[in-house]
């Protein structure tokens, strides 16, 4: 799908993006990839790593229209990366985060059906269900965007997805390269927000392999949920440094216990592919399109009323032993 192919990654040089380049060059041969994003620091490094004939990197803000769709020109998929992460950021400075992760998001639409981009996926965060902050409100919105702007392509060929997933390991800002800061600075316990808190687990080649198979999946209209496993923040802890002693410092602002990417209001539009779920649309399409069966020909069924998915009613949680073997296999 991708051989031969130009695409765009907002946000191109964050963890996801660098391993989603590493990831399209070791599998395909495509004809351009066109990283986005509006740091020229972190543009240079990646350029050391990535320099072959076929990378772009072109200096821009999702909130800039005019420049994204410059760099839209002739990009057959777009993956849309590029957000205001940080909760407690995002509740300080509200309407920073709006202009990103909002008006960006209509931003890339906009170029997307301005150029006849083949597909668009965006990123989005279990944040996003039933949100608490202002960074999962902003990103229910952008979903919610994306997701209406397949009923105004009109004849053009563009077609618009979301993924949602949690936790990625040791990306930047996480827990786990945290608590090793603090383990090397010294310090004699480390912080926990609330002993029962739990989250999603996934690693980044998981989240890129996903996405992947997302764009052969879609047919527009579609949001994504992998099926991951959950950990609880006590065991973390405990993989990361035995026995060490813990300080309660209660829970960031906007921040909940459990994170819930299928919400219990969704359950009449989710339906169960197996290694993963699909929400379909709220609103009606005005293009007729089966769900139940997508693209590569996999099934999916309707979930029972009232389903919902949550890190702390997961039905898999990772033990200490398999966080400290997947903290070694991912060099953490």
């Amino acid at each position: 799908m991708f051989d031969g192919k130009s695409i765009l990654i907002t946000g191109g040089t964050g963890s996801f993006g660098q391993r989603y380049v590493k990831t399209l060059l070791e599998r395909y041969k495509p004809a351009r990839l066109i990283i986005y994003s509006r740091d020229e620091l972190k543009q240079y490094e990646m350029q050391q790593q990535y320099s072959g004939p076929m990378m772009r990197y072109f200096i821009g803000d999702v909130r800039d229209g005019d420049r994204l769709k410059q760099a839209t020109r002739n990009v057959d998929f777009i993956i849309h990366a590029a957000a205001m992460k940080h909760v407690p950021a995002a509740e300080y400075n509200p309407m920073e985060c709006i202009k990103t992760n909002i008006h960006g998001a209509q931003n890339v639409i906009e170029a997307a059906l301005e150029n006849n981009v083949e597909k668009v996926i965006a990123l989005s965060t279990d944040k996003a269900a039933n949100p608490v902050n202002l960074y999962g409100a902003t990103k229910l919105a952008s979903d919610k965007l994306f997701i209406a702007a397949n009923n105004i392509v009109g004849s053009r060929q563009t077609r618009f997805a979301v993924v949602r997933y949690g936790n990625v390991v040791g990306s930047r800002g996480s827990v786990v390269p945290f608590f090793k800061k603090l383990l090397a600075e010294g310090a004699a316990a480390l912080p926990i927000t609330d002993e029962r808190m739990t989250r999603f687990w996934i690693t980044l080649q998981q989240g890129v392999d996903f996405v992947l198979q997302d764009f052969h999946r879609m047919q527009g209209g579609e949001l994504y949920v992998p099926k991951i496993p959950s950990i609880r923040i006590m065991d973390l802890a405990e993989s990361v440094a035995p026995g060490m002693p813990v300080e309660f410092v209660g829970i960031r602002p906007g921040e909940k216990l459990h994170e819930i990417m299928c919400p219990a209001d969704d359950s009449h539009l989710t339906l169960d592919f197996g290694d993963h779920y699909v929400i379909g649309p709220t609103i009606q399409m005005f293009r007729n399109v089966d769900f139940e069966t997508n693209r590569l020909g996999e099934k999916g069924k309707a979930v029972e009323q009232g389903f919902f998915y949550s890190s702390g009613n997961n039905h898999e949680f990772l033990s200490v032993p398999q966080l400290v073997e997947l903290n070694r296999e991912l060099g953490l």
